[in-house]
């Protein structure tokens, strides 16, 4: 911990602050401190696998049987015993003599692969109209494309790549302790480069770092030389041409990447044949500071590399297609509802995709364009999975959502264990480890400068968030650890919404618990809020169906104790099947026909029905589940009252700038500091153009937003703030 947080927090001070920690901590809690690890029993949790449904055989095929229990390496210790030769000099020049060992896979066949490219053929033969070069000789045409190809790459230098495999591992092994890397997942992907298709590699760019780290970690472990596209623009010529060495591709300088441009088509065609892009100075910056900061305090951390299951891509082309069902707009579905127009939401799906439309995209077939919409959920959703939850995030959930007037440090500690085996039971990885003591002096140091730490006569110390600004940095760090709860955060906040009409929000919990929940309510309740929130936020599979993930969350809730079975007075209960009678079709039905679920045929008994669990801790532990989306729904609240006074019309960019300062203004007079988020306004401003609120209008400066004609009225968009709201537990 580099600085120590003062009892008073206007006279803090940075001089002689490592005494000052040892003294301030070395008072003792009287409690025995228990150690932290990442998982629960023999084996640690595994998040990421590719989709059951969309890709059956991959599920199966690809994936590690025992990579529960392989374990991680440290793939930057390079020791003697990493190389064919033992010595004491071996033992000072194993990161050179480790570097020349390394397989470099030849790629001679990458020009003829891209030649014989489907969009380049089309252009030699002359089947797209309007290309350059239309009415010329094929062989001109193959010379022409052959001189693009020898601008975006050459063959790579083996001896450049060892050189630089070197400089890596010596600039890695001074940044960090280690790089983990967990040995099952990397055996799921080795084992997917043997099937001897192209693999192709999407990283969610975690850090900054990912450009230089993640060509390493792939190099290091057999697995070729990563070809990344880079921006000539951004070089000078002897960079580029050192860049071309290690495996770089670089954009001819003809080349527009806007497919509605007539110029460059025939490079685009070549060009689109694999690119990856890479922040290059971005990076190269992000590495110098952090050898500045190393340097300077003598302190290296630990980094951790995720990878999800791999997949066949022709395999969901295949399966995906067969998974789409009817969708209907966010305004077709939700505006009546908001409006008290209708109370049945329709069976159907939301049709909400916000991936960015970008030229390559619009220039696909519509149902090609919904295939990629629907696989970038898919690998985003798995994305979100297999990355690990940090202490930073365990802590800021529960200073912002717990403790926001403070807490004292030895309940604080119980907490902090309760929560992280929350998260392991539910299937995430958790990404620290050690005595739960020195755990949180090192979170609280990361986020010194969000809490202030306060010692009182009792010999405990008491851990409060500094009120302001500070609180918004706590929310987007307890962003990180909602994908862990959402289905029972969504499930609370259902509950709360279909109990704010029949007992007051501050009743007691006892009296809320009176009531009977009927299944069919919360479905309805659980669908409201799924079409309210974003896609992106809940990240569902787009295989599945919503009256799936309703189950999924009705669930969920009764796992965790939160709801328990009524049975209705005068109904059989829900658990006898013994005198369900069988239906007519299935008495006929031939033997081997599985077209259709037996379970379809029998005669459902009543809807069943719930209520709140009057267990000690499930007050405390459904005020936090409702708050974790808190900030969310908060900034949608506040995003209607804005349309009062707001000035419409604006353009896009324009109107989220005055609605993030609006929610900075409420933060000042109300102290919901966790909404005042520039993305948490962007996101309402998207939800409510969906919905039919905003509309978005051509205009000669470009496109306006407008008000719709029915939320023009004062009366309306009350209905909207009033229909957001119920779903917020104060």
């Amino acid at each position: 911990m580099d600085t120590m947080l003062k009892s008073n927090p206007q006279t803090q001070q940075r001089s002689n602050h490592n005494g000052q920690e040892t003294s301030l901590w070395s008072s003792g809690f009287g409690m025995k401190m228990e150690a932290i690890i990442p998982f629960l029993g023999k084996y640690r949790p595994f998040m990421g696998r590719c989709c059951q449904t969309c890709t059956p055989k991959s599920w199966e095929s690809l994936f590690h049987r025992s990579i529960m229990d392989l374990g991680f390496c440290n793939v930057i210790l390079v020791k003697e015993e990493n190389t064919r030769f033992r010595g004491w000099l071996v033992r000072r020049l194993c990161y050179f003599l480790w570097s020349l060992e390394q397989h470099i896979p030849t790629s001679s066949d990458a020009s003829q692969k891209i030649m014989e490219n489907t969009g380049v053929q089309n252009l030699l033969l002359g089947r797209v109209p309007g290309a350059a070069g239309e009415g010329q000789a094929p062989e001109l045409v193959k010379k022409e494309v052959q001189r693009i190809l020898g601008y975006i790459q050459t063959t790579p230098c083996p001896f450049l790549l060892r050189m630089f495999s070197w400089a890596l591992l010596w600039f890695l092994n001074r940044l960090f302790l280690n790089v983990q890397l967990h040995k099952g997942q990397m055996k799921m992907v080795q084992k997917a480069v043997q099937e001897g298709s192209p693999l192709v590699f999407l990283s969610t760019h975690k850090s900054l770092l990912d450009g230089f780290l993640l060509p390493f970690v792939l190099f290091s472990q057999g697995l070729g030389v990563v070809r990344v596209a880079l921006d000539s623009r951004t070089c000078s010529p002897a960079l580029r041409t050192l860049l071309r060495k290690l495996g770089g591709l670089f954009l001819p300088p003809e080349v527009n990447l806007s497919l509605d441009s007539s110029e460059g088509i025939l490079a685009r065609a070549v060009v689109h044949a694999d690119l990856a892009p890479l922040g290059l100075w971005t990076g190269a910056l992000a590495v110098f500071r952090r050898l500045c900061n190393c340097w300077g305090c003598h302190r290296r951390g630990c980094v951790r590399v995720h990878l999800a299951q791999p997949f066949s891509l022709q395999e969901y082309t295949i399966n995906a297609r067969s998974c789409w069902g009817s969708r209907q707009t966010l305004e077709h579905l939700l505006q009546p509802i908001v409006l008290g127009e209708c109370s049945v939401v329709p069976d159907t799906e939301k049709e909400q995709e916000w991936t960015p439309s970008t030229g390559l995209l619009l220039a696909l077939k519509e149902d090609d364009q919904l295939l990629v919409r629907r696989l970038s959920r898919h690998v985003l959703s798995a994305s979100v999975a297999s990355s690990a939850v940090m202490s930073t995030a365990i802590m800021a959930t529960l200073l912002l959502l717990k403790h926001q007037k403070g807490v004292v440090l030895s309940q604080l500690l119980g907490e902090f264990s309760w929560l992280t085996e929350e998260t392991l039971l539910r299937g995430f990885d958790v990404g620290f480890s050690g005595q739960l003591r020195c755990l949180a002096q090192h979170t609280l140091s990361l986020l010194r400068a969000q809490v202030v730490l306060l010692r009182v006569h009792q010999g405990d110390l008491v851990v409060v968030p500094r009120p302001g600004p500070g609180l918004t940095h706590l929310a987007r760090l307890s962003m990180e650890l909602l994908p862990t709860f959402l289905s029972e955060a969504v499930g609370a906040c259902a509950v709360r919404g279909l109990l704010a009409g029949r007992v007051p929000p501050e009743g007691p919990w006892e009296l809320q618990g009176l009531e009977l929940l009927s299944q069919d309510e919360l479905y309805r309740q659980i669908l409201l809020l799924l079409h309210l929130l974003p896609q992106d936020l809940l990240l569902p599979q787009p295989c599945q169906s919503s009256y799936c993930y309703c189950q999924e969350v009705l669930d969920r809730l009764i796992q965790c104790g939160l709801l328990v079975a009524e049975e209705t007075p005068g109904s059989r209960p829900a658990c006898d099947t013994g005198r369900q009678h069988l239906s007519a079709k299935l008495l006929w039905k031939p033997s081997g026909d599985f077209t259709d679920s037996e379970s379809d045929d029998f005669e459902e008994p009543g809807g069943r029905c719930f209520r709140l669990s009057q267990q000690s801790r499930c007050p405390d532990f459904f005020l936090f589940l409702c708050r974790l989306l808190s900030p969310i729904l908060k900034a949608f609240a506040q995003a209607a009252t804005f349309l009062h006074v707001g000035q419409l019309p604006d353009s896009e960019v324009a109107y989220s700038e005055k609605l993030f300062q609006f929610l900075q203004a409420c933060a000042q007079d109300e102290g919901i500091f966790e909404c005042a988020d520039p993305h948490l306004a962007i996101s309402a401003i998207w939800t409510f153009k969906d919905l039919g609120v905003l509309q978005q209008m051509p205009s000669p400066t470009g496109p306006q937003l407008h008000l719709s004609p029915t939320f023009a009225t004062r009366d309306n968009q009350d209905k909207l703030e009033q229909f957001i709201r119920q779903f917020i537990c104060s």
